[in-house]
């Protein structure tokens, strides 16, 4: 298999199937929660569901984390060492569920999952910690393009924006009451039983969506894995580890791990993502740089919300954690506003919209540094982001299967992810950087800033790429 070129039209999308279980002709009308695709849904909701909670403890756990293992000057490498580590199974989750089947990439995701959490719970200082925090970026990167391919063969193209809605109203539940338990937990048994009692949750996935998921029609498979992609994918992961390694310490001797993480770097990702993603080429390559700038704009600021809730306000774990909860909800509702048919023509511009208020909602916590502005507006801020994340992500990955020929589904699947990955891994190390560079370990508030601003830069960068979504007319 080949990495996807930007496409002059729109591919076939994968057929529809007709009929139902009980009459094979009948004309499919059901719904995502309908009975053909209930049990399917529930199960895929599951997963989404133990993702959710994973990532609201672990975001109110972190600060309390970092500080009890002495290990602040390395705290964005706890968030970046995860998605490093996905990275490399993105790719390998992509490949196997062309050539397999998606089923045991996902289950070999969620093990991998729930042993990364139980190795960074039982962590004795913070290079363990996030040793823990990789071997969970490894489970998470599989489980998601698995999720991805799922969608792409068992639904549809009509439902699957409601699937990718469903997804996203997955994570109201959990941003409202993992911030909560979570901190709670940490206050009064400690920050380790946050990361040591989340495995139990991989129970429901398993016992919820096994049964359905052995009732998928295998799709089209391909004869075997593009080892190709897969070496690249691992110089890709291998690059960015040393150039986050080497960011930590600013110090001349460093040059010599960036260099060589840039060296393995820059090559692999211009020949693992669709040829003229970087120069935003019209179609599917901007929708996966897109990818990649929103999220990680995003999440690089989002990773030091918290801390800087904690150390810069006084603020306990649990309401800096709290604090991030209205985001989740508008998350969600961004999500189900775009599934609506009537905007289906106006999603384009939807995007864009989102970028506009990521943006602005990114660049809102830095006014909580000022001690005379009320630190709600980190709320206020991350309401605002969370509905143009709703949009954007929703709607990106629509996008991605509408321009996907259903045997490339894993690979643009997996690219999309990579993109995210990347954008992650790239923009919350750059934040680490800055933080450093700026003694935010040290009590200086102006290295938030430097943070929130930047991140909030990259994110009008992205309303340029929402521009390129749609590809050239023939």
């Amino acid at each position: 298999m080949t990495t996807v070129e930007a496409q002059s039209s729109e591919p076939a999308a994968p057929p529809e199937r007709t009929g139902t279980p009980d009459t094979p002709d009948a004309p499919d009308t059901d719904g995502v929660l309908g009975r053909r695709y209930r049990a399917l849904t529930l199960g895929i909701v599951s997963v989404v569901l133990l993702i959710a909670f994973e990532a609201s403890a672990v975001n109110t756990a972190m600060p309390v984390a970092g500080r009890a293992l002495d290990g602040l000057s390395l705290y964005a490498f706890a968030f970046s060492g995860y998605f490093t580590a996905s990275l490399l199974s993105m790719v390998v989750s992509g490949e196997w569920c062309d050539r397999k089947g998606p089923l045991a990439p996902l289950f070999t995701g969620i093990a991998a999952f729930a042993a990364g959490l139980l190795i960074s719970g039982s962590a004795q200082n913070m290079w363990t910690f996030i040793a823990g925090r990789a071997v969970q970026g490894l489970g998470g990167g599989l489980v998601i393009v698995a999720l991805y391919v799922i969608v792409g063969r068992a639904y549809p193209e009509r439902l699957r924006p409601s699937v990718m809605a469903s997804f996203s109203a997955a994570w109201v539940l959990p941003v409202i009451i993992g911030p909560v338990v979570a901190g709670a937990v940490t206050e009064h048994l400690g920050w380790r039983w946050v990361f040591l009692a989340i495995p139990v949750l991989v129970l429901l996935p398993l016992a919820v969506m096994l049964p359905a998921l052995r009732k998928l029609t295998p799709g089209d498979r391909t004869p075997a894995m593009d080892r190709r992609r897969i070496l690249l994918a691992l110089a890709v992961a291998t690059g960015a580890g040393l150039l986050q390694y080497a960011g930590q310490d600013l110090s001349p001797v460093m040059l010599v791990p960036a260099a060589v993480g840039a060296a393995l770097l820059v090559p692999g990702v211009l020949r693992l993502l669709p040829r003229g993603t970087f120069r935003a080429a019209r179609g599917l390559p901007a929708v996966i740089l897109l990818r990649g700038v929103a999220a990680g704009s995003f999440i690089g600021a989002e990773s030091f919300i918290p801390l800087m809730l904690v150390t810069e306000r006084g603020y306990s774990a649990t309401l800096a954690g709290l604090s991030l909860t209205g985001g989740g909800l508008t998350w969600a509702l961004g999500s189900y506003v775009q599934s609506r048919p009537r905007l289906q023509p106006h999603r384009e511009r939807l995007i864009r919209i989102g970028m506009l208020l990521m943006a602005a909602a990114v660049a809102g916590p830095a006014l909580a540094l000022a001690q005379s502005v009320p630190a709600w507006i980190v709320t206020v801020s991350w309401i605002v982001g969370g509905f143009g994340m709703g949009l954007v992500i929703s709607s990106g990955s629509v996008l991605l299967l509408k321009l996907s020929r259903p045997d490339e589904a894993g690979s643009n699947s997996a690219s999309l992810q990579v993109s995210d990955a990347l954008g992650n891994i790239v923009l919350v190390g750059a934040s680490g950087v800055l933080f450093t560079a700026l003694g935010g370990g040290s009590g200086h508030p102006g290295a938030f800033v430097a943070v929130f601003l930047s991140m909030a830069g990259v994110a009008l960068l992205g309303v340029l790429v929402a521009a390129r979504l749609t590809p050239k007319a023939v």
